[in-house]
């Protein structure tokens, strides 16, 4: 039972984690969206670089990248708040049922990464040369958020003890 409870914690705590972030994004839309206007302009990566015809200038565009960003900010949170919620019901429950209540969580975390690995480190990173900025440059920022959803994946799928099945 006590890793169940803490499999249980670590998803709602991220499920916060998460929530905060999109609340964050959505309270201070305009400081927030600067960074995705300038990572997509290319306007502060090095100056000879060759990939400056990647850039994206048009604000309707930066504008849907954004939105996209948060709104998989908030079904991450939601998945994973689902998730912790279900594990919570299915904590005395055979260990076949407890795994599957977390199948929501598992999505929700696996959106996140997709996020943050496939979205700010390697479409932001590397796509539109993040990396070359000294101002904008969010991968030291994505690296931890996917350390962390990627730990909380492996612990998820951990048994628990339940030999059951």
């Amino acid at each position: 039972m006590p890793a169940r409870l803490s499999k249980i914690v670590l998803v709602a705590a991220i499920a916060l984690w998460l929530a905060l972030v999109a609340f964050g994004n959505l309270s201070d839309y305009r400081s927030n969206l600067a960074f995705v206007q300038h990572v997509l302009a290319m306007d502060s990566i090095f100056p000879d670089a060759a990939i400056h015809y990647r850039a994206i200038h048009a604000p309707l565009l930066q504008h849907a990248a954004y939105v996209l960003i948060i709104a998989a900010e908030t079904l991450a949170a939601v998945l994973c708040g689902a998730g912790a919620w279900r594990m919570w019901r299915a904590r005395r429950t055979p260990a076949t049922t407890f795994r599957h209540a977390g199948q929501l969580a598992v999505a929700g975390l696996t959106l996140g990464v997709l996020l943050w690995l496939g979205g700010f480190m390697a479409i932001g990173g590397e796509w539109f040369g993040m990396w070359m900025s000294a101002q904008w440059n969010g991968l030291a920022s994505a690296f931890r958020f996917v350390v962390v959803l990627l730990a909380a994946l492996l612990y998820l799928g951990q048994r628990d003890g339940d030999c059951d099945d």
